[in-house]
């Protein structure tokens, strides 16, 4: 049964309806994106393949959503929300019926990017629609429900991997989805209705080149780097990334001097809008510096099993989903500011404490400051995000999403590769200076702890950095407030 409370806050029965059949959507995607990290191994096994091609599963997917999603701002005023979503979800559906099938690497990657392109056209559209039938006063709450699972969902995917793999061949993990998939698809055709209004909007080809050859090098060059694929020096990461900074460059010429651009970029005119673009950005790189790190140290230095690495996740994960439609009621009441100071400051301090951890100390003391952490990048993601769109005029809001959508993503693909990348030459350098040390097993372990901390201490200075922005942000003016300001002045 649905509580007054939602009613109240989606506005009517039908709204939070329409809210809930999306966001179960949302959820199987997204937990889609984290499933394979666990089962990657196995994969390798089964097809007799290098850690090279397999990683296409992970640096593919991040490519197709990198280049998808600046475009759904054009597509959510195209399209009706009905037939964008069923065409969403389609793709998805038709993705992870591949993969559970695939004879053969190259069509599990064809899966993988069928599955990308729903999942990248899904968050930005419910969210677009929630900022058009909530007013700005109930907007945290609304935005507190879809957090939990945007937060839950990629959390618990390791652990829920880990049971399955370890149990089942890795096909249940997309034969599971796709009923889950199919069920949305058959209730969403009954049930959605369409909320937006739809223009005719022209779309811009230059615009649209220049947007997939520049997010796509800069997210193909960076995860590149991050995989292992090729050091820094590389062509294979230097010429994508340089590729997509040129591409990028031109690109914001071009949407400032077209009257119909793909992404309007005045959105940055708005300075809340700016500054907590730029916190978000942070708050990714921090919460996928622990998604990547501590399963490493955790299976390569501590000897747990994928297992036992997925399920540090899982309190982090529970405590996310919990605290966000808390967090999102908080926001209500007293903006985001607070939130973002208060939990940013509990991720630097367990950032601080994730630098120095060693090989005595104990699996439950991870688990805990992995959940702080958690509950830290809970207090600041959904308000950051929820108070950033706030400022925009509801013209801009479909901009204003894919524009947050997409930085989030090049956010995660740029912080994973810097963090991984300072790990390996802290370590490669603490081993050159430890050439004496005759157990090479313990070299190798006591520099991966020396490439740790340099990597968490990395992800401290950028927190730190975020909490001194967010110090600056404050609750915006409504439109309607803005309107009665302005009608003050003329009378």
């Amino acid at each position: 049964m649905m509580s007054r409370g939602n009613e109240g806050t989606f506005g009517s029965r039908d709204n939070f309806l329409l809210v809930m059949i999306m966001i179960l959507g949302v959820f199987v995607a997204i937990l889609n994106e984290t499933l394979l990290n666990v089962a990657l191994t196995k994969i390798m096994d089964d097809f007799g393949i290098f850690p090279g091609t397999a990683q296409w599963l992970t640096t593919g997917y991040l490519l197709v959503i990198g280049v998808l999603i600046p475009v759904t701002a054009y597509l959510i005023q195209r399209f009706t929300t009905r037939s964008l979503f069923l065409g969403a979800m389609g793709l998805f559906t038709i993705g992870t019926f591949v993969a559970a099938i695939a004879p053969g690497i190259e069509w599990l990657i064809i899966g993988r990017l069928f599955q990308a392109a729903g999942t990248g056209l899904l968050f930005p559209l419910l969210t677009n629609v929630v900022f058009s039938i909530v007013p700005i006063e109930k907007r945290g709450s609304a935005m507190g429900t879809i957090g939990i699972v945007i937060t839950f969902a990629p959390a618990i995917g390791p652990t829920l991997s880990g049971v399955i793999v370890e149990h089942f061949s890795w096909r249940v993990l997309f034969y599971g989805v796709l009923p889950i998939a199919l069920i949305v698809i058959i209730f969403s055709y009954m049930k959605l209705k369409n909320v937006t209004e739809t223009t005719n909007p022209k779309i811009d080809p230059l615009s649209l080149l220049l947007s997939t050859l520049g997010f796509g090098g800069i997210v193909y060059g960076f995860s590149s780097s991050g995989e292992g694929n090729g050091g820094w020096s590389s062509n294979e990461v230097l010429f994508p990334i340089a590729i997509g900074v040129v591409s990028l460059i031109l690109f914001t010429w071009r949407q400032l001097t077209i009257s119909q651009p793909l992404l309007d970029l005045r959105t940055f005119k708005y300075r809340i809008f700016r500054l907590s673009t730029l916190i978000m950005m942070i708050v990714m790189m921090a919460m996928f510096s622990a998604m990547m790190l501590l399963p490493i140290f955790l299976q390569n230095a501590l000897g747990y099993s994928p297992l036992e690495a997925g399920l540090v996740m899982l309190p982090g994960g529970i405590v996310m989903g919990i605290m966000s439609p808390i967090t999102g009621r908080l926001f209500d009441k007293f903006g985001a500011k607070w939130l973002a100071l208060i939990g940013l400051g509990l991720v630097a301090i367990t950032l601080w404490q994730f630098a120095f951890i060693t090989l005595s100390t104990p699996y439950s003391t991870i688990m805990i400051f992995n959940t702080l952490l958690m509950l830290g990048i809970s207090m600041v993601m959904m308000p950051v995000m929820t108070n950033a769109l706030n400022e925009l005029p509801p013209a801009l809001y479909p901009h204003g999403t894919a524009i947050i959508s997409t930085l989030q993503q090049v956010a995660g693909a740029v912080g994973t590769a810097l963090l991984v990348s300072i790990m390996t030459n802290r370590s490669t350098r603490f081993i050159e200076n430890h050439l004496m040390m005759e157990n090479a097993a313990e070299l190798k372990i006591l520099a991966m702890i020396a490439g740790m901390k340099t990597a968490f201490l990395f992800g401290f200075g950028l927190v730190v950095t975020a909490w001194i922005v967010s110090v600056f942000i404050k609750r915006p003016i409504s439109q309607e407030q803005r309107l009665k300001i302005k009608q003050g002045a003329t009378n």
